[in-house]
């Protein structure tokens, strides 16, 4: 599979002397077999704080993620039943991210389903369908990372924000909008970093990842992630 291979693309889509930005791919689930885990990605373990490889019965009927072939390629697919469901990419165990050359973040999603009255604000029913996390090391005593945790809500509007300790939540798409198809995210990740905790980050992104609840709500979530790349300053 290979990765991190360089493009240019145009700040301004359509705009021919626009000036150009560089970006590297970080994922975009092409280099795995359809109807497969995407081996790369690891299983977070909270007791332990490692990352775990996925195993082989990763997917239960409740609550999974699969690779499946979208209508211009292979896409990842995160359902939930009231369960939750994550995997990460950690830093150099699949994820080469030079903050200093690429502060910005991009992806993709679509919700098919999002959780019930899932609300990012309320611990009762924090459920998210699809969330992109940024984590950094940030010196805990506990190892707790400085995270940045960007979300699909069912409920809130558009930047709204949260926090629980050192994870700091930010909406940046909103089933208000009643958006039903691909929604594009970017997001300077620098800047927000410095915006949540008052400095710059101390190094690059530790891991990202990707999260699908539904537990707390007792309901349902069904989205789709892709196309996940680092980019050079506007």
């Amino acid at each position: 599979m290979q990765r991190f291979l360089p493009y240019i693309i145009l700040a301004a889509l359509g705009t021919s002397n626009a000036p150009a930005r560089q970006l590297t791919i970080i994922e975009d689930f092409e280099g795995y077999h359809t109807d497969s885990l995407p081996h790369l990605w690891k299983m977070p373990d909270k007791n332990s704080k490692i990352m775990r490889p996925l195993p082989p019965n990763h997917a239960k009927p409740n609550d999974f993620v699969n690779v499946t072939m979208g209508e211009n390629g292979k896409i990842l697919r995160a359902y939930t039943q009231g369960e939750s469901v994550q995997i990460a990419l950690p830093q150099g165990d699949g994820l080469d991210w030079d903050l200093d050359l690429y502060p910005r973040l991009r992806w993709r999603w679509r919700a098919e389903q999002l959780p019930d009255g899932g609300r990012e604000t309320s611990r009762k029913l924090n459920d998210t369908g699809a969330a992109m996390y940024v984590a950094f090391a940030c010196g805990d005593w506990l190892r707790r990372p400085c995270t940045i945790k960007y979300t699909y809500s069912s409920t809130l509007p558009k930047n709204a924000q949260t926090r629980y300790g050192k994870l700091f939540v930010l909406v940046v798409s909103s089933a208000l909008d009643e958006e039903e198809d691909w929604i594009h995210v970017e997001r300077n990740v620098r800047h927000d970093y410095e915006m949540f905790f008052g400095e710059q980050p101390k190094g690059d992104p530790i891991y990202i990842m990707i999260w699908n609840d539904s537990d707390n709500t007792d309901s349902e979530a069904d989205v789709y992630f892709d196309d996940i790349v680092a980019i050079t300053e506007e």
